[in-house]
């Protein structure tokens, strides 16, 4: 794609994005480069949500009367739509939840009670977000199993082979990234998920990061469990994806107990329901859903090649105009990677250039990213992180080399 054609693309996707308009610290232009953290919104979605609230909104399921069949249709055909994004086999496969912490965190409850036990192995990578950590550390300490952790290499990627040689007859999960939120690496996942079902190991899939980047079917990753958040897609916080291949939901057991979920309840027992909605208790999040629908809507009109081609060239752009800055460190350098781009500089803490850079109206983020052990592994505390999104530009990306450069020099 060449600059004009880039320039091109990302005006139409700009222009959908009200936030984009604003201003900071005194008139200067918002330059948003917390993609990773959470995306903007665009019109479509924000519209969907307040035609919901304004024409359509009602409690779904068994209401007698047109309102609720309105909005039982949206909760619904949004599941639909999501069957449809990921190529899910069923829409019994898709799991609504707060997004991808409340999923991994529910496999590790209703499948883990039922499949892990005292001496059993559960393999996660170096470079997890916390949600894919904690919930099988606690898991683990609730029933005698062992954690073990695949390492990442210098330039920020997993060796295939070490994950083969990790691999034992004990291990009876593999759970990992697959594109990291802090080095920007994405996974082999389909190979990796190709090793654990020739050994009858479950596999689930972070996809928090990797959907707004490139196209996912979960058929062919061949995975048993895919997670993913809609604020990180152009939607709307607080409702996410689990998608579970049909048999093995059909084998766990509740997350929750409440409203919604059930068959039968009685003083002497209950029955549930199956999948999926016996692991969705009381009201969801209906508005959640309809905006999280719209924002799949918009994503998948736009054209995936130009898409790649553009944040390619954001990614490309950034890391020459970075690695140009004196004492400057990219954390994560494998070529094989989404729009994500952490760094340090020698002699600079990250808050500071971050409040710096914050100053000169462009938003990065500091801190461990919720991969603590990662930072770690590289001898660090933290790093400063800039992640890209549909709409942002060259001009930004250039504004962040300069905002970066000014923010050191003051520093030093």
């Amino acid at each position: 794609m060449n600059a004009a054609e880039t320039t091109s693309f990302v005006d139409t996707v700009r222009d959908q994005f009200p936030i984009l308009k604003r201003t900071v610290h005194g008139g200067k232009p918002l330059v948003y480069l917390d993609n990773a953290a959470t995306t903007q919104k665009p019109q479509s979605v924000i519209d969907a949500i307040v035609n919901f609230y304004t024409s359509s909104n009602s409690n779904v399921h068994r209401g007698a009367h047109a309102v609720s069949a309105e909005a039982t249709a949206l909760y619904e055909g949004a599941r639909e739509r999501v069957q449809r994004f990921i190529n899910a086999e069923s829409t019994s496969e898709i799991v609504f939840t707060r997004g991808t912490t409340e999923s991994i965190n529910l496999v590790a409850f209703s499948w883990g009670r039922l499949n892990v036990v005292s001496g059993d192995e559960i393999l996660v990578t170096e470079m997890e977000h916390h949600a894919n950590i904690v919930p099988w550390q606690m898991l683990c300490a609730a029933v005698g199993a062992t954690l073990k952790v695949v390492p990442v290499q210098d330039d920020g990627s997993i060796d295939l082979e070490m994950v083969l040689n990790m691999l034992t007859g004990k291990t009876k999960l593999i759970a990992l990234t697959h594109a990291s939120n802090t080095l920007g690496t994405i996974n082999r996942v389909k190979q990796i998920c190709e090793l654990a079902r020739q050994q009858n190991i479950t596999s689930l899939i972070d996809g928090a990061q990797m959907v707004l980047h490139h196209e996912v079917d979960v058929q062919d990753l061949g995975c048993d469990f895919y997670t993913f958040s809609s604020h990180k897609l152009y939607g709307p916080t607080g409702i996410g994806v689990l998608y579970g291949r049909a048999e093995v939901l059909a084998a766990m057991p509740p997350y929750q107990g409440g409203g919604a979920m059930i068959d039968r309840v009685s003083f002497n027992g209950t029955t549930y329901g199956d999948a999926p909605v016996r692991f969705e208790a009381g009201t969801p999040h209906i508005a959640g859903a309809v905006g999280m629908s719209a924002a799949i809507e918009w994503f998948t009109k736009l054209d995936a090649d130009a898409l790649h081609a553009h944040e390619n060239t954001l990614t490309q752009t950034a890391t020459k105009g970075l690695l140009g800055i004196d004492g400057l460190r990219i954390i994560g350098t494998t070529s094989t990677k989404i729009g994500v781009i952490s760094f340090v500089v020698k002699g600079c803490h990250g808050a500071d250039i971050g409040t710096l850079c914050d100053e000169q109206g462009v938003a990065v983020r500091t801190g461990h990213h919720c991969t603590m052990p990662l930072m770690e592994r590289f001898g660090l505390t933290s790093t400063v992180r800039a992640s890209f999104g549909a709409y942002n530009t060259v001009d930004e990306v250039n504004m962040l080399v300069d905002a970066v450069q000014r923010s050191v020099r003051m520093l030093r």
